[in-house]
């Protein structure tokens, strides 16, 4: 907690009473640390069905991407293939997007993404192949 009234320029000997007091009003407190502490904001009850709706849509988007393969390719080992490759690339694309907005070099962003994801991709049929 000193460090963050020390951030805001506050020694330890006026900061203790902040402290204190605050301390007292448990509400306010942990209002404070969320805030402050942790950069936190108490979430909007109002955007919890857009917030549900969101990630369901994007489950359902992403998800496409490596089954569409399987839906259209009557092998499934060729529509192995072409789920690796689609999904690949999708990865590529999402990285490169993502490195423009971030400011980041996106040929950069769509090299880790492809890295980081064909890694977890990788893992989690090793996984299921594993399990089955």
């Amino acid at each position: 907690m000193q460090k963050v009234f020390a951030d805001y320029g506050l020694s330890h000997d006026e900061s203790v009473p902040v402290v204190q007091a605050l301390t007292r009003k448990p509400k306010q407190w942990v209002d404070f640390m969320m805030r402050f502490e942790l950069g936190l904001e108490e979430p909007d009850p109002k955007r919890a069905m857009q917030s549900a709706f969101t990630i369901a849509a994007s489950y359902i988007c992403g998800g496409i991407i490596p089954l569409a393969p399987y839906m259209t390719l009557h092998s499934a080992r060729m529509a192995l293939v072409w789920s690796v490759v689609v999904t690949l690339v999708a990865l590529g694309i999402f990285g490169y997007i993502k490195g423009r907005f971030t400011g980041s070099r996106p040929g950069r962003s769509a090299s880790q993404t492809i890295v980081i994801g064909g890694l977890a991709a990788g893992a989690a049929f090793l996984l299921a192949k594993l399990i089955s």
